[in-house]
C-alpha cells in the first residue's frame, strides 16, 4: 500500500515568532508536488519542521506517516521511516568521505528495519550499489573518496544529495531550494537525477521560488505558500502563473500589500 505524508495544521514557531501558521498538505507515495512562495514565506521552515530540525518549535497541528504523528520522534527516526531532506545549503564535513558518511547512513537505516537487512551492508555490496548509483546520476567515482561537501561546489553539493537520496531510497522526500545557487547546466544535472528517481515508489516535496526547476521536474501539484499558510493550489499551470505576473497578484488576492519585489 503507498505511504502517504499528511500535514494538518501545523503551526511552527522559530525564535518565538510565528512562522507556520496552520499548513495542511497530503502527498501520497509517487505524487510530485511543488511548493512556491516569496522570501519568508515558510517554505524552508516546513522542510526542517517535518524532518525534525530541533530549533523549530511545533506549536500545534499533527503530521501522520506510517500511521504516527511524527513530531514527536527525532530526526534520525524520522529518517529511518523513509522520510529524506535534501538541504538547500549543504553543510561541509571534514574528514568525513563521501562513501563512509554514506554507508553509515545505510547501515543506520537497516539497523532499525528489522526486516531481515538489519546486517550491516558488506564493503563489496556496498561499491556495488554505489557505483550502480553514480553511474545511473552521472556523479563521477572519484566523488567517494572526497570529503563530504568539502570544497564542493554549488551543483556538486547539490549532486551528491540526490545521490544520498537515491542511496538511502526514501519513501518521501523533500528537496529544498535544489535549485538554489545553480547555473543552467548544474541544474539541468541535478534535475535529471531527481528525475531519474522519481516514480511510484517515491512521494516528492520540491520547494522553490521559480519556475526554472519546473521546466525539469514536472510536478502534478503546485502549492503557493504565503505568510504561513498554504493560499492556493492547483496544477502545474499554477507555476507558469506565477512567472508571468510574481507574487503580488497573490498578495493582493489575500489581502496583503504588493511588495514589487521577490
Amino acid at each position: 500500500m503507498a505511504e502517504t505524508l499528511e500535514i494538518r495544521d501545523l503551526r511552527v514557531n522559530v525564535q518565538d515568532t510565528e512562522i507556520l501558521k496552520g499548513v495542511t498538505l497530503t502527498i501520497n507515495q509517487g505524487e510530485i508536488h511543488a511548493l512556491m512562495g516569496p522570501n519568508g514565506s515558510g517554505k524552508s521552515t516546513l522542510a526542517y519542521a517535518l524532518t525534525g530540525h530541533p530549533g523549530y518549535q511545533v506549536m500545534g497541528g499533527e503530521v501522520i506517516y506510517r500511521g504516527q504523528n511524527i513530531l514527536a520522534l527525532p530526526a534520525d527516526e524520522r529518517s529511518k521511516l523513509g522520510l529524506f531532506l535534501a538541504f538547500q545549503y549543504p553543510v561541509s564535513v571534514p574528514g568525513v568521505s563521501v562513501a563512509n558518511f554514506l554507508r553509515t547512513a545505510i547501515n543506520a537505516r537497516r539497523k532499525s528495519a528489522g526486516n531481515g537487512q538489519s546486517k550491516p551492508i558488506s564493503i563489496p555490496e556496498f561499491r556495488k550499489l554505489l557505483r550502480e548509483k553514480m553511474k545511473m546520476l552521472n556523479v563521477d567515482e572519484a566523488f567517494a573518496g572526497r570529503y563530504l561537501n568539502d570544497g564542493f561546489s554549488g551543483g556538486e553539493k547539490k549532486r551528491v544529495e540526490i545521490l544520498q537520496m537515491a542511496m538511502l531510497e526514501p519513501q518521501m522526500a523533500i528537496l529544498d531550494e535544489t535549485d538554489s545557487g545553480l547555473d543552467i547546466d548544474a541544474l539541468r544535472a541535478v534535475s535529471e537525477g531527481v528525475n531519474r528517481l522519481a516514480g511510484p515508489h517515491v512521494g516528492m516535496l520540491l520547494i522553490t521560488h521559480y519556475q526554472r526547476l519546473l521546466n525539469y521536474i514536472k510536478p502534478q501539484f503546485v502549492h503557493v505558500l504565503l505568510n504561513g499558510r498554504i493560499v492556493e493550489s492547483g496544477g502545474p499551470e499554477l507555476a507558469l502563473e506565477l512567472e508571468e505576473k510574481g507574487y503580488d497578484f497573490i498578495r493582493v488576492k489575500h489581502g496583503e500589500v504588493a511588495t514589487g519585489k521577490d
